[in-house]
């Protein structure tokens, strides 16, 4: 079938293709990506080793693949779909039985030329395993039970083994991508409040399977100034950092919080708070416009496309980035417990940069083959 959806792509070009390429949408995520090499630079103490230059690399490896994924045919993600997601569930469980620990968690598979995350790629073959399943779906069968439960399974499964590692923070964005798709796909409203409300009530329980340090974070999110030079000491040393930074900032490899060691994970999940110290408010504003513009490009690209594969993969991925901006933004300003998300294309760390640039690479196809019909039909598969 892969084959045949190839076959079928060659009313476009190679040239079509590569003409079709929104590339105002390639130069917003390199400017992002480029204020992150300077961070980077700078949280080095003015050296691009040892981060900077190893982000350079990764994020022409993710360029690259942007460019590959963006001109394959949506009918072959459509194929893909299934096998992708299965692929990212035995790297999960492979996660369980070779994985490498790191800060007291297990999350990785050590490939030798980079440390992968499978539940970062978890994240995109999830989007694009639901937007298959409610793209074949009937529309009228929805908000059937019997139709949902699937669904549920498909968001179950990799949040279980996630939050096994342990991996609070990231088994949520995966639980709010699923359902935002499963609410996009057309839910009925009364499955969406009931759930809101099961979700409430399930607080108190999910509270008693929380591991201690997971508790403490919650703790010190409501009083920071509890064990200030302890559990409290990532958000205090972020808000003097952000406070300092004022309108304009000190300027560029001046900021004192993390130029004098601080500040902790400068280069990784606290990046945002020296880029704020350094380039002050309108910096950090500066940022969020072009974060602002990229969500802006993959909203119009999901309104407009015709099928609904490509309305709910775009749509997931847009949330997928949002939800990524947010949290850690959120997160270094003490507004949101801390958790490990990082920001994207600017913090350090290569499954998150390769992960996000692939998931590009999918809007992107949609984009560029936007003028074409995905045959839907029947069934669940």
């Amino acid at each position: 079938m892969v084959m045949e959806a190839i076959s079928r792509s060659g009313r476009m070009s190679l040239v079509d293709k590569l003409y079709e390429i929104n590339w105002v949408f390639m130069l917003l995520i390199t400017a992002i990506a480029a204020v992150g090499f300077a961070m980077l630079y700078s949280a080095a103490d003015g050296s691009f080793d040892p981060w900077a230059s190893r982000q350079m690399i990764r994020f022409a490896m993710g360029m690259a693949i942007l460019l590959v994924f963006a001109l394959i045919d949506p009918r072959i993600w459509l194929q893909l779909a299934y096998p992708a997601y299965a692929f990212a569930l035995l790297l999960l469980i492979a996660v369980e039985v070779a994985g490498t620990t790191g800060m007291g968690a297990t999350r990785w598979i050590n490939l030798g030329f980079i440390q992968l995350q499978p539940s970062e790629l978890m994240k995109i073959t999830l989007a694009l395993a639901l937007a298959r399943y409610y793209h074949v779906l009937e529309q009228d069968r929805v908000s059937h039970p019997l139709y949902l439960l699937p669904a549920l399974a498909f968001i179950a499964l990799p949040v279980a083994l996630v939050l096994r590692q342990p991996d609070l923070g990231t088994a949520l964005l995966l639980s709010v991508v699923g359902i935002s798709i499963i609410f996009m796909a057309g839910l009925s409203w009364r499955y969406i409040i009931a759930a809101g409300a099961a979700a409430l009530a399930a607080i108190p329980i999910v509270w008693e399977f929380l591991h201690p340090y997971q508790k403490e974070r919650v703790f010190t999110f409501l009083d920071p100034s509890r064990d200030p030079l302890g559990a409290g000491y990532h958000t205090t040393q972020a808000k003097i950092a952000l406070g300092s930074g004022s309108v304009w900032g000190k300027g560029f490899m001046e900021g004192t919080q993390s130029h004098l060691n601080f500040l902790p994970e400068k280069q990784t999940d606290f990046i945002f708070v020296m880029l704020s110290e350094e380039m002050g408010l309108m910096g950090g504003l500066a940022l969020m416009g072009l974060y602002a513009a990229v969500l802006g490009f993959a909203l119009t690209v999901a309104i407009g496309i015709r099928h609904q594969f490509g309305r709910l993969l775009v749509a997931a991925l847009a949330v997928n980035f949002f939800l990524y901006v947010f949290i850690n933004v959120a997160m270094v300003m003490g507004l949101i417990p801390i958790v490990g998300v990082p920001l994207p294309l600017v913090s350090y760390g290569g499954s998150a940069m390769l992960v996000i640039l692939a998931g590009f690479g999918l809007l992107m196809s949609i984009y560029v083959h936007r003028g074409e019909e995905l045959p839907r039909g029947g069934g669940i598969i």
